[in-house]
């Protein structure tokens, strides 16, 4: 079920499939990732390490996060734990990739972890809700992030390479507060998931004069906690959309 030389992944069916579930919404993710090439060289980072973080990060929220941290000298613990409270989502995907590939080598499930994003998730999910491994689910994975991480790092390292002829009053921020709600409006699946991502915003404003944009982690520790309590005790219901 893992990789062959004698059929290579890309010529599975659900591979192209894959491909066109994102294909589809490229144009924000493209988006996204154009802004935070931008903003990280607007930043202050130099352009080794702006390409660096791009291509080892692979994790657009939890770098538009870390941006301003750095920018303003913040210290390095409130940098990493602010990184790790964006990225916590990605702990639940893993839990739920595991039903799908525990059965592949670590290496392999490292790669899958390194392109692992939102809407792949999303995307897999929808395929493929039952939770049993079967042949085409780790072409259909492939499809879906070769898709994704190309248009994500082809417009970041546009963005890194072309920040100094962009001007800031094109509004390249508000571009891409623009694309973050999409994305996530686009993980917003059931009664839960709203009522936590609203309780985020309002923890969010309501701190807002923390230092540090700490006022995020308030956020995070608050939508987290509003989730947890409404999965234990308000069983999700589903949106009809």
């Amino acid at each position: 079920m893992g990789f062959s030389l004698s059929a290579p992944l890309w010529r599975h069916p659900a591979f192209a499939e894959g491909a066109r579930d994102m294909a589809g919404i490229t144009l924000g993710i493209s988006a996204w990732g154009l802004v935070t090439g931008v903003a990280m060289i607007k930043s202050g980072l130099s352009l080794p390490l702006a390409l660096l973080m791009s291509l080892t990060v692979f994790a657009g929220s939890s770098q538009l996060a870390s941006l301003p941290l750095l920018a303003s000298g913040a210290p390095l613990w409130v940098l990493w734990a602010t990184s790790f409270c964006v990225n916590l989502r990605f702990l639940i995907f893993s839990a739920q990739w595991r039903q799908y590939f525990s059965h592949e080598s670590r290496w392999l499930r490292m790669a899958i972890g390194y392109f692992a994003a939102d809407l792949n998730y999303v995307a897999f999910l929808k395929r493929f809700p039952d939770g049993q491994p079967g042949p085409e689910q780790l072409p259909y994975y492939w499809g879906g992030v070769v898709v994704n991480w190309s248009s994500w790092q082809v417009p970041a390292l546009i963005g890194i390479l072309l920040a100094d002829q962009v001007p800031t009053q094109w509004g390249l921020g508000f571009a891409g507060v623009l694309a973050l709600l999409g994305l996530a409006y686009s993980l917003l699946s059931d009664r839960n998931s709203w009522v936590s991502a609203a309780v985020a915003g309002c923890a969010a404003v309501a701190a807002y004069a923390l230092p540090l944009r700490l006022n995020i982690l308030v956020a995070i520790a608050a939508a987290v906690a509003v989730g947890l309590l409404m999965e234990r005790w308000v069983p999700p219901v589903r949106s009809k959309a």
